[in-house]
């Protein structure tokens, strides 16, 4: 921790002599003036939609404040991985992060309802779910109360399943050794479908294809086409069971003691950046299916009838959120 707080504060040094040299001292950042760039975190690698969501938020920022306002982006895990950069973002160490919603559960029980399963059919009515007025509200407050304020939901699209056997039924599912995240939702859904589902470092994944340690496992799009999983894999299959948020937030103390001005800039910036993200998502995930077509990898859609046998099967783990999670919330997101 000692180590994270020290490293942090010599990027704020660097950005300070960075800044300084364009910019006049008249007082403290209150005042209007910033003494350094404030640093945005990412555990993404630069050709991410999660980059692009965060250059595209520094673009409108710098613009709307007529280049008063200067965020640096940070990405790759160069301030801390997942946790840490949360951990940063509560202290105000780290005042703006771009990540994923599901190492966000663990500080914030109530983030479990985006671990749902089998809840949209298409990702447009995930964009218009997450941005409904009633249940962003309640999103703003559950993160206000864990210290950050939302800016705002992006997306890589759904969550699919890239495996060896050709999945055209439930039945196919079962016993597929199938690499997930160690999330106990996302386990208990592949477990309902009969699967046999691996926690697994995701480094390890590539070679665990290669070698027969599993059989599948499930990502974006991007993340499948961009570490060439699909050298090993025969299959996608839309399983489109989960989709795959990226939240933008801000520590809840550094954005309250901003001017009121800073504060409707960064969030305009916010909204603008949200829109191209998903539009750049849509485009990537075009771009990324021709090149798995064009490797001999085959694109399985799922028809209406199996998709709803799967959120039957899947029905203990809504039971199992629902327990979990503000029922106020669960209303919301379910309605």
């Amino acid at each position: 921790m000692r180590f994270r707080k020290l490293y942090v504060a010599i990027i704020m040094m660097i950005s300070v002599l960075t800044l300084c040299c364009g910019c006049q001292k008249k007082g403290a950042d209150t005042d209007g003036v910033q003494r350094y760039a404030w640093p945005l975190g990412t555990a993404s690698p630069e050709d991410t939609v999660t980059q692009i969501y965060a250059e595209k938020f520094v673009e409108e920022v710098d613009r709307l404040s007529d280049g008063k306002i200067k965020i640096q982006v940070y990405p790759n895990s160069t301030l801390g991985g997942d946790r840490e950069l949360l951990e940063s973002c509560k202290d105000g160490d780290i005042p703006f992060v771009i990540q994923n919603t599901a190492p966000q559960v663990t500080f914030m029980k109530d983030l479990a309802i985006f671990d749902i399963p089998c809840r949209f059919s298409t990702i447009e009515e995930a964009r218009a779910k997450v941005d409904d007025p009633e249940f962003y509200s309640l999103m703003e407050d559950v993160y206000e109360q864990g210290g950050y304020k939302l800016l705002g939901y992006a997306d890589q699209g759904f969550r699919v399943m890239s495996t060896n056997k050709k999945v055209s039924s439930l039945a196919d599912f079962r016993g597929q050794k199938i690499r997930t995240m160690e999330n106990s939702y996302h386990m208990d859904f592949w477990k309902a479908l009969k699967a046999s589902p691996t926690p697994m470092t995701f480094s390890e994944v590539y070679i665990g294809l290669q070698q027969g340690t599993i059989d599948a496992q499930e990502n974006p799009y991007e993340v499948i086409v961009s570490n060439r999983l699909y050298e090993q894999q025969g299959y996608v299959v839309n399983t489109n069971h989960l989709p795959h948020l990226i939240s933008l937030i801000v520590s809840d103390e550094f954005f309250a003691g901003l001017p009121e001005e800073s504060q409707n800039i960064i969030t305009e910036a916010a909204e603008l950046a949200k829109e191209e993200a998903r539009q750049a998502s849509d485009d990537r995930i075009a771009e990324k299916i021709k090149i798995l077509e064009d490797s001999g990898t085959e694109i399985i859609e799922l028809d209406d009838a199996l998709r709803q046998e799967m959120r039957e099967a899947a029905q203990p783990v809504y039971d199992e959120i629902e327990k979990d999670v503000s029922k106020e919330i669960v209303e919301a997101y379910l309605k």
